[in-house]
């Protein structure tokens, strides 16, 4: 069994995309992230040491999300993936980045890439 912390629609402005003016101009991203873990340690001491700290998860998020240009919204949500899977109590992690304001050309509400990964070994 696992626990789930989930942060959803963190937000930045970031310069992904293939498009030139993509680059140029930037745009809004928002991710979405669920961790699986085990929360048993964190509910029996009641100290932030024995959980992932959502603030400090969701600073990375923001980031990555403003950081360094990719061309496709999946490696972003990989970056993401490798940064929550760098703390150690995550045992899982799915994650969902959303392009509200891609470059499509016909009326849309949102697009979004999900990747879900395990720890290979603990």
């Amino acid at each position: 069994m696992s626990d789930r912390i989930t942060v959803t629609g963190i937000r930045s402005i970031g310069y992904h995309g293939v498009y030139e003016h993509e680059r140029r101009e930037g745009q809004e991203f928002v991710a979405d992230v669920e961790l699986e873990l085990s929360l048993a340690d964190a509910v029996a001491s009641d100290d932030v040491a024995d959980t992932v700290h959502y603030g400090e998860l969701s600073e990375r998020v923001a980031a990555i999300l403003a950081g360094d240009p990719a061309d496709l919204l999946e490696t972003v949500a990989d970056r993401i993936v490798r940064a929550a899977l760098a703390f150690d109590r995550v045992d899982a992690v799915t994650v969902t980045v959303h392009k509200p304001q891609a470059p499509i050309p016909v009326p849309f509400g949102d697009v979004s890439v999900t990747l879900t990964r395990r720890r290979e070994h603990r």
